[in-house]
């Protein structure tokens, strides 16, 4: 049965890592705010490995690693763009990275790589069957621990989005197909191959063996029209044939002849029309989950990623929610749940959302109002309106912008307001009213506060540091997702060792003043006082307590 790793380890004697250390390095590496000292306290030691006990047998099947290490090191491992082997060098060899991750001896090992392989393999599998990330779970544990412990307000929030390719190649509507095919092939057993006609066998045999691109490379336009449509009608048997397997590569083979194929007659297979194919079509049989979007000229086949973190001003702020979604999903879906989840890791709810237009959405505005929350929006998708549009006592004043003209609209059976113009009544609905009043907001609204929500760019910035071309270096939603939430814990870490660097900092000068203007009983007094204020490890009240208490047993009083 599942049974959580200890907290305390035991050191060795004759093979710790700080019996064998000179002073001077012993020091660097003893330091409370080097980088793995902080990971270990702030990241491995808050992670609650019982999320991952469904995992496990409830009898049989216990974990023979720890849980906290093998997450941490997935954590390592996006941290500083490793690959699996330099994961697991850098772990045996570099001793700040055995030290991040709790190993101190040096005759102690790391968990093996089928190990660590394993974990990975059943988080993602277990996501699969019961479409709970374990995950996330864990994100939100950790951050929640992080905010509670150094007190993050949370009262404002920003979130935006970014479009990152899946790890896959850019291929033509053939190539899918061709591919596609291939893999379906292969994919059958000797047994079941029997089943095809030697016609089918022939050209899948071929398909295997070659390349689509080379096909498309050396076929002209017509050449490909024409085996397009006879890979339909082959499709179409194959389809019909197998209409049993449940196998991965056959739900995309059935998929793609859904999506390229039309059946016009009983033994009449058509190709659809190219402007017919959606977004969401199959982009590669390697990813199934990655779908297509041009935005403003980026074009993608990936998946969008959403961060929403905290920004209140003299605090720490963290990342408290990522969504991954397919590329053509609308920003402003990730709204409602990205509110959600910031306030189970704060435990309240934020007042105040700072996002672009993209964001604005009726739903999102209603549940804003439901939640008390104000909705601030530094732009508006889409081009101003020719109406000025005025809710007054007398009713909605409309203002045509090009002639200056104002007219008092009237109110229609179906609600809609609606005046009079030369080519006939124009109508205003409610959205339109509000979409006018919100516009007007965004321009009265004062320079700091609209240009809030930019600095969440820089987030966006971190998170994808380590990508090449734009991509990931993963395929499916749920391996991308892990990825950008390991990514983001190593981010708040940053944030955290940055932000006690900064308390130390002012507590440094706060001594410095204090020297000169006090009379100090012993020498041996101050430099007690001294090394304790920056050896230990508390938040910003704690240590203000700590400083006040001793100079007030030892030196004159604040």
């Amino acid at each position: 049965m599942f049974k959580a790793s200890k907290n305390e380890h035991q050191l060795d004697i004759f093979s710790s890592t700080s019996s064998l250390l000179i002073e001077s390095s012993l020091d660097l590496y003893n330091n409370p705010l080097a980088w793995h000292n902080l990971f270990r306290k702030e990241l491995l030691m808050r992670i609650d490995e019982s999320v991952f006990s469904d995992l496990f047998s409830k009898k049989m099947g216990a974990p023979n690693a720890s849980i906290r290490i093998l997450v941490s090191m997935m954590a390592l491992k996006e941290a500083f763009g490793w690959s699996d082997s330099q994961l697991f060098e850098q772990g045996r060899f570099n001793l700040l990275v055995r030290s991040a991750l709790g190993v101190f001896n040096i005759n102690e090992s790391l968990p093996a790589e089928s190990t660590y392989y394993l974990l990975r393999k059943r988080i993602h599998e277990y996501q699969k069957a019961t479409n709970i990330d374990l995950m996330e779970k864990a994100f939100v544990s950790v951050t929640s621990s992080q905010a509670k412990q150094f007190e993050v307000n949370g009262r404002s929030i920003r979130m935006d989005s970014k479009l990152i390719g899946s790890n896959i190649a850019w291929s033509s509507r053939y190539e899918i197909i061709h591919l596609t095919m291939s893999l379906f092939y292969k994919s059958l057993s000797d047994i079941a191959r029997f089943r095809l006609t030697s016609e089918d066998k022939d050209l899948l045999t071929s398909l295997s063996n070659e390349d689509g691109v080379k096909v498309t490379y050396r076929s002209t336009g017509e050449e490909i029209h024409s085996k397009l449509k006879l890979l339909g009608t082959t499709i179409y048997r194959l389809v019909s044939m197998f209409n049993s397997q449940d196998s991965e590569y056959y739900q995309t083979l059935s998929r793609v002849y859904q999506e390229q194929y039309q059946q016009v007659d009983i033994n009449q297979i058509e190709l659809r029309e190219k402007e017919e194919i959606k977004a969401d079509s199959v982009q590669s049989p390697h990813d199934t989950d990655c779908t297509y979007r041009n935005k403003d000229g980026q074009k993608v086949k990936g998946y969008s990623v959403n961060i929403t973190e905290t920004c209140d001003d003299g605090s720490l702020n963290l990342i408290t929610n990522i969504q991954v979604a397919p590329a053509n999903t609308p920003d402003n879906d990730y709204v409602c749940p990205a509110t959600k989840q910031t306030t189970e890791v704060l435990g309240t709810t934020p007042s105040i959302i700072h996002a672009d237009g993209a964001y604005n959405s009726q739903e999102n505005i209603e549940f804003c109002k439901a939640e008390n929350i104000e909705l601030c929006l530094n732009g508006i998708q889409g081009l101003k309106g020719q109406y000025d549009l005025n809710l007054t006592p007398d009713g909605l004043a409309v203002t045509d912008t090009k002639t200056g003209q104002t007219q008092i609209a009237k109110v229609g059976k179906k609600g809609n307001w609606s005046i009079k113009t030369e080519n006939g009544y124009r109508y205003f609905t409610k959205q339109q009213i509000e979409t006018c009043a919100t516009r007007k907001e965004i321009e009265t609204m004062p320079y700091e506060k609209r240009n809030k929500r930019n600095n969440v760019e820089a987030s966006i910035f971190q998170l994808c540091y380590h990508s090449r071309n734009n991509k990931t270096r993963y395929r499916n939603i749920i391996k991308t997702k892990s990825w950008a939430l390991l990514r983001c814990l190593w981010i708040n870490l940053v944030r955290i060792k940055n932000y006690i660097g900064q308390i130390c900092q002012r507590t440094n000068k706060l001594c410095q003043n204090h020297v000169q203007n006090s009379f100090f009983t012993t020498k041996n007094d101050f430099m007690n006082i001294f090394e304790q204020l920056f050896k230990i490890f508390l938040n910003p009240h704690q240590l203000f307590g700590f400083i006040q208490n001793n100079w007030r047993s030892k030196f004159i009083t604040f």
